[in-house]
């Protein structure tokens, strides 16, 4: 793991927007309610990942972890006398169309080694991402599902599936901001009325408000987690019109303020 470790940390270096992250911390980070929008390969890559409250799993440094989308789950990174790192990529719909699993009880989340075949790979892609086009990156994002399903881990097909109308909302958000998208403008990008999107994502189980939060929510973490901007800045990225009403989301949503998983990056 310490040659993939190092690549990581060298491309991460570079300024390119990159279709990978790394997220990183000298000091133990415990978020609640942390919102997964796609299928997610976390790769422990120094350090320990715990998952879940009552059923905990614990992953160390060279095991993996792919989750499939879920609106909450609870994670602490410790670092272990160095640094926790972890690389993680998400997949869109594109990535793995094909490769639906049949199976009729989904899971949630599968672990797993990382053979030096996977590493190979991964380091493979990594690399790749400083010169490979999209569509090059979203083919050597299906060799991973490809080579991880080859290599036994058939139970991981089981977490791949079709999006729901509530991943497309969850893009557009993204993609589109979060202060301009009325419910009119959402209806006319989905080619959908007004009610009949409603019921639909009434039938997800959610509304545009709820997928509008854990959006705004989930990027205030990941902006937190992969770069240096000043919480003011993230603040507005995600939509919010003050950083205290920001703070006071995310602290009820994870359980610690923006200012406190900042910290745990930083050196005392």
């Amino acid at each position: 793991m310490k040659s993939l470790l190092e690549i990581v940390k060298q491309v991460n270096a570079s300024e390119q927007e990159l279709p990978f992250s790394v997220y990183s911390s000298i000091k133990e980070q415990n978020l609640l309610n942390v919102p997964i929008a796609k299928p997610l390969l976390i790769v422990v890559l120094s350090g320990d990942k715990v998952l879940g409250q009552e059923n905990k799993i614990t992953c160390q440094a060279g095991d993996f972890i792919f989750l499939s989308d879920s609106p909450a789950v609870n994670m602490r990174n410790i670092p272990k006398n160095k640094a926790y790192y972890a690389l993680l990529i998400d997949f869109d719909y594109e990535d793995i169309k094909g490769l639906e699993s049949s199976i009729s009880s989904k899971k949630n989340y599968f672990v797993g080694k990382t053979s030096t075949l996977l590493e190979q790979c991964l380091q493979q892609f990594v690399q790749s991402a400083l010169w490979a086009p999209p569509a090059v990156l979203s083919l050597r994002k299906r060799e991973i599902i490809e080579l991880l399903i080859y290599l036994g881990y058939q139970d991981i097909s089981s977490l791949l599936g079709i999006p729901m109308l509530k991943n497309r909302l969850h893009e557009l958000f993204l993609l589109k901001g979060f202060t301009g998208l009325t419910t009119p403008i959402l209806c006319e990008q989905l080619a959908l009325s007004e009610s009949t999107l409603r019921r639909k994502l009434k039938r997800e189980g959610t509304s545009i408000q709820q997928i509008k939060d854990l959006a705004r929510l989930g990027l205030g973490v990941h902006l937190l987690q992969t770069t240096e901007q000043p919480i003011g800045l993230i603040s507005d990225a995600c939509g919010y019109q003050s950083q205290s009403r920001f703070t006071e989301r995310f602290k009820h949503r994870f359980g610690l303020t923006p200012t406190e998983l900042r910290l745990t990056k930083m050196a005392d």
